[in-house]
């Protein structure tokens, strides 16, 4: 979705500017992830999304009925917690 196909219509016209403006200078990961989404940013497989959901080892974990999703933040906080230390530290 981008900033231009949402309108707000307000009495003084300043809240389409204002919800263009946050849109854009908000980050590029939305805040709950698909299935798709996340195998995307971990550059893997939908089927190895739904392996380590399935063996509860994936933070974030929300499902609604038969839909997975990830919290965007528990995800990068859980693979920034998963790599290796570089050689400064």
């Amino acid at each position: 979705m981008t900033a231009e196909s949402t309108h707000a219509v307000t009495p003084s016209g300043t809240g389409i500017e204002m919800r263009r403006r946050h849109r854009t200078e908000r980050t590029s990961v939305p805040l709950l992830l698909t299935v798709d989404e996340a195998a995307d940013l971990l550059r893997t497989t939908r089927r190895a999304i739904y392996t380590v959901v399935a063996r509860h080892q994936l933070p974030g974990v929300i499902r609604i009925r038969r839909r997975v999703l990830l919290r965007a933040d528990d995800l990068l906080h859980w693979l920034d917690q998963k790599r290796a230390p570089s050689p400064e530290e």
